[in-house]
């Protein structure tokens, strides 16, 4: 393993630490969220379960090391569609890391606009299964559209509920329950997924990703929307806190920055 990297961060919920620095476009009422022509369909399904397997899954054995825990949990739920919550630990594979213990399901992602705003690959994204956040009430409405399409056609989404990326962090970052509206309101089971960190080789010194999944958790209908959906998040969060203890190695360094360290 190379020397460890170290990280200064301020803020848990707002630090960014991706490398790429792409200008976002504006999510409005225009946006197609939802494509009526059949051939965007066909080419959707192709491009996230035929042709990105390939890659997907030599990145994870071979880049990754990766090891599912908790696969056959998702198995049960082959015919419903279900929301799964994940930690964002890398700038690449979290685009697909979830994807491949679900297959054959189609696996969408709720992402941020910069994820679909680099030309020519934002096309591209928007084909491998990305859901953008949308940016005004008209797009808000269209966005919550696809969402009930998805689940209905019992399919599953990814959320990042931390929102930002921080490369091969080992913890579990406050998030808000915001994100947890969706399951509430459609009355769908939730999944997580924690990635994490773990030291092997003779001399414990490389790292595998192991991704445990667990679930389901359902929204408790005896509570108001507000208190259920910040039910299902704490459930989640306590999870994914407890699963995270198994990271035992750290490829980069995180430190609050303070007054004394700063830099």
């Amino acid at each position: 393993m190379k020397k460890k990297q170290i990280i200064y961060y301020k803020d848990e919920l707002n630090d960014e630490f991706s490398t790429a620095k792409i200008v976002p476009k504006k999510i409005d009422g225009n946006f197609k969220y939802i494509h009526k022509n059949p051939i965007w369909d066909m080419l959707s399904f192709a491009f996230q379960n035929i042709l990105s397997m390939p890659i997907k899954l030599f990145y994870v054995r071979f880049k990754l090391k990766i090891k599912y825990i908790g696969k056959e949990k998702l198995k049960e739920y082959k015919d419903k569609g279900y929301f799964v919550y994940a930690n964002h630990t890398q700038i690449f594979a979290d685009t697909f890391i979830p994807s491949l213990p679900i297959f054959p399901k189609r696996n969408f992602f709720i992402v941020n606009p910069e994820n679909i705003s680099m030309k020519p690959f934002g096309k591209i994204v928007e084909l491998l299964g990305a859901i953008p956040v949308p940016g005004d009430t008209k797009a808000a409405i269209n966005f919550l559209e696809v969402i009930k399409k998805r689940i209905n056609k019992k399919q599953s989404i990814t959320i990042y509920p931390e929102a930002h990326i921080w490369p091969y962090y080992t913890k579990i970052r406050p998030f808000k329950d915001v994100s947890f509206t969706y399951p509430v309101k459609l009355k769908t089971p939730v999944f997580c997924m924690t990635n994490t960190y773990q030291a092997y080789g003779k001399n414990k010194d490389k790292v595998k990703m192991v991704t445990y999944i667990d679930g389901p958790f359902f929204p408790d209908e005896g509570l108001l929307p507000k208190e259920a959906k910040s039910n299902l998040r704490n459930k989640v969060y306590e999870c994914m806190k407890k699963r995270s203890e198994n990271s035992n190695i750290e490829v980069i360094k995180y430190i609050k920055q303070t007054d004394e360290n700063s830099i």
